[in-house]
């Protein structure tokens, strides 16, 4: 099976009770994190793992509130990994990672340089591969497989979603999107798919047209619910909202999302969690 967490289900906006956008993902002995809001290290914590657990990293894309917790994820897995000559971190996203990678390990220097000086057993920078892709297979290693297609969040571009494959199970992480062919085609016969939704209602009322803005290339409750009918997935897993819900306000989401969307869906805190199996799923 596949085990999904929603690390983070929050917005660019600070949230006291939602981390930033950030989903864990394990499978088959291994663990992939996706994307890499605010907070994400006190929920990886929370969730039972660490930097220095991770397989590999999966962005999305590079709108900051995916990317914020970027230098202090590869501080920390650097420093509290201590089996000598580790293997390098695999960090895996659109055209543009390689660049920011490089400005985000130019921005620690002085903190790289000072940790090599006291420690002994430090005697390089971290070690990172990083891998551009806007399609096809990124990853197929001990009975997983992440495949990769376009997005359409424009005008942030390129942007990619990800299908994990272990065993007979697939959760595919729809990133920022609003509908598109290629998501369609990646979502499809998929046992799960995690999508952004923004309540378009509500964002619409708002008084200032940069908060109106971000209707234009985001999926709203329905639009995602509609991809996943279409798609034909089995679980329709909702994160990032917009505005955040309060406790209580859940059912509002799935009753909007159950008017397109006929089968399980799930929302909720940050930490949430879902298993996803071949033709089977229960939440908790």
């Amino acid at each position: 099976m596949i085990e999904v967490t929603l690390l983070g289900t929050g917005s660019p906006i600070p949230d006291p009770d939602r981390a930033g956008p950030s989903t864990l993902i394990r499978a088959g002995g291994q663990t992939f994190l996706v994307d890499c809001g605010r907070g994400v290290q006190l929920r990886l914590a929370a969730a039972g793992s660490g930097a220095n657990a991770l397989t590999a990293l999966l962005l999305t894309h590079l709108h900051s509130d995916h990317i914020a917790d970027l230098g202090d994820l590869i501080i920390t897995r650097w420093i509290s990994t201590f089996t000598p000559d580790p293997a390098p971190f695999q960090i895996i996203g659109p055209p543009g990672t390689a660049e920011v990678v490089d400005a985000t390990l130019a921005a620690f220097g002085r903190d790289i340089g000072y940790r090599i000086a006291h420690h002994a057993d430090i005697t390089a920078p971290p070690a990172i591969e990083v891998h551009e892709y806007t399609e096809g297979v990124v990853w197929d290693a001990d009975g997983v497989r992440i495949l990769a297609a376009p997005t359409d969040h424009r005008p942030v571009a390129p942007t990619i979603g990800f299908r994990v494959e272990h065993d007979g199970a697939s959760v595919v992480l729809a990133g920022d999107t609003v509908p598109c062919d290629s998501l369609d085609e990646l979502a499809s016969g998929a046992g799960a798919l995690v999508h952004t939704a923004i309540r378009h209602d509500l964002v619409d009322a708002m008084p200032l047209q940069r908060f109106r803005d971000i209707c234009d290339y985001h999926s709203s409750v329905e639009q995602a619910a509609d991809t996943a009918a279409r798609a034909g997935v089995g679980i329709l897993i909702l994160t990032h909202y917009v505005p955040s819900p309060a406790r209580g306000q859940y059912e509002d989401w799935r009753a909007l999302a159950a008017t397109v969307f006929d089968r399980q869906i799930e929302l909720g805190d940050d930490l949430h969690r879902v298993q996803v199996h071949p033709g089977v799923c229960s939440a908790r």
